[in-house]
This record gives structure tokens, sequence and C-alpha cells, in this order.
């Protein structure tokens, strides 16, 4: 089985940077996508989805050093649905 996701959007914060209890960064990315069609009527309508973006070890530091609200990111891992 395939389980791949490939996201563009924009950070809506700061990524939120935490260690595990054995010294592993963790952060946490709040990430909005986009979509503008127009519907039968003629109307424009616009959608935006939220996402949850984790990343950890190197790639977490990277993120919290290089990223912040408003960044264009592109995202490409694995996908989790979580309640």
């Amino acid at each position: 089985m395939l389980n791949k996701v490939m996201l563009i959007g924009r950070l809506g914060r700061d990524p939120e940077i935490r260690y595990a209890a054995n010294g592993t960064p963790i952060t946490t990315m709040r990430l909005a996508t986009d979509e503008s069609y127009v519907d039968k009527d003629g109307n424009k309508v616009e959608r935006t989805e939220w996402h949850t973006v984790i990343t950890y070890q190197r790639q977490a530091e990277n993120c919290k050093t290089y990223l912040g609200k408003g960044s264009l990111i592109f995202v490409e891992g694995s996908l989790q649905n979580r309640k």
C-alpha cells in the first residue's frame, strides 16, 4: 500500500518546538491549503483546509529556525488521521 501526501501552503503561526523525554526535538506546525472555484451559479467559492504537520530531529530544528508565520512551504510525507 502507498501512503504519501504532498502539500503546498502557508503556515498559520510560528512553528512550536518541544522535546521528547529522550531529548528528541519535535516541531508542530499548522499549514493552510486553499482552493477556489466558480460554482454553477457563477459565484466564486473559496475553501481552506488546515493540516497539522509534525517534524522530528534535525528537520524539526531547521523548521523552527528558518520558518515563521506566513511562510510558503512544501511538505511531503505520510498521512495520519487523529481524532
